[in-house]
């Protein structure tokens, strides 16, 4: 299967689906809760999905309300404007690589497999893992390893592929793992993994699409509109709910003039769900996915 959803059951019941509603399912990827999205809807209801991954294009559903935008979820307001949609009844997203783009060996987002350094989602983007690897600081690698890949020695290995790239450049996932696995700690997949997902952040600009995309939410959706959001990482999981608690990312509650507390939506999760035990163990990239729902107040 291209992409077995995670949660699908709880991210269905997030939506609380309108048999004539507007959604949108930002990932649309292979395509698994679009297709789940459809089944709850009526003849007058649409789904309108994002991905700027070509490979995507493949797995379009052959029904009349459904369409695929072949573009950024960070454009999300403007092109469901192009399409004639100023407001939608709920907005999916679930976060991070899908189960495709790793198990598919040319594209450079898994260890597992030689390749070259791509791991982009957009195939047409400038930016590779390469560049990235031949051309940041060691300061700025460190930033990023750190950041996105929570690599506990992230100075000692950017120093390390500094000193790597003057010798000769990275082109390879086989010429990262030479450098990176002398300086794993603890499990040496695990570690790969974190080093991988760091340099994937980075190529797609994935932390500042979520910000672009999460803020565009609060002009799309219609009173009572729910914001579903699955993410894989911390980082992404703490944007996520500071923005559904205070509608922005520092953590601080915005005030009006007579200090009263903006909450500009009404949390569906208090908590971020987690998969069960049952679904971990069919599906391990369950594991580390956290969701949290919003509704629009």
């Amino acid at each position: 299967m291209y992409h077995k959803p995670v949660m699908l059951r709880e991210c269905l019941e997030g939506l609380n689906i309108k048999p004539d509603g507007v959604y949108v399912d930002i990932t649309f990827g292979g395509g698994g809760h679009s297709t789940a999205i459809l089944e709850q809807l009526g003849e007058g209801g649409q789904l309108f999905a994002f991905d700027q991954d070509q490979d995507a294009q493949a797995n379009v559903p052959d029904d009349a309300r459904f369409t695929l935008i072949p573009h950024n979820f960070r454009h999300l307001k403007r092109f469901l404007k192009l399409h004639g949609k100023r407001k939608v009844d709920g907005i999916l997203a679930d976060l991070g690589v899908s189960s495709h783009q790793l198990d598919v060996p040319e594209r450079g987002f898994s260890y597992r497999f030689p390749a070259d350094l791509d791991m982009r989602m957009n195939q047409h983007g400038e930016r590779t893992a390469a560049n990235i690897l031949n051309t940041y600081s060691a300061d700025d690698l460190q930033r990023i390893l750190s950041q996105y890949g929570e690599v506990r020695n992230a100075r000692t290995l950017a120093r390390a592929l500094t000193h790597a790239r003057d010798q000769a450049p990275f082109r390879s996932t086989d010429d990262l793992i030479a450098v990176a696995e002398n300086l794993a700690r603890g499990n040496r997949n695990k570690y790969l993994a974190q080093v991988f997902q760091a340099l994937r952040i980075e190529v797609n600009e994935e932390i500042d699409t979520l910000r672009d995309m999460l803020t565009q939410t609060l002009d799309i959706l219609a009173p009572q509109g729910r914001l579903v959001v699955m993410s894989y990482h911390s980082l992404e999981d703490r944007l996520v709910k500071n923005f559904l608690r205070y509608g922005s990312f520092d953590n601080q509650p915005q005030k009006d003039f007579y200090g009263n507390i903006h909450r500009p939506f009404k949390l569906i999760t208090k908590k971020a769900v987690s998969a069960t035990p049952e679904e971990i163990k069919e599906n391990n990239r369950a594991r580390s996915a956290k969701l949290r729902i919003g509704e629009l107040a």
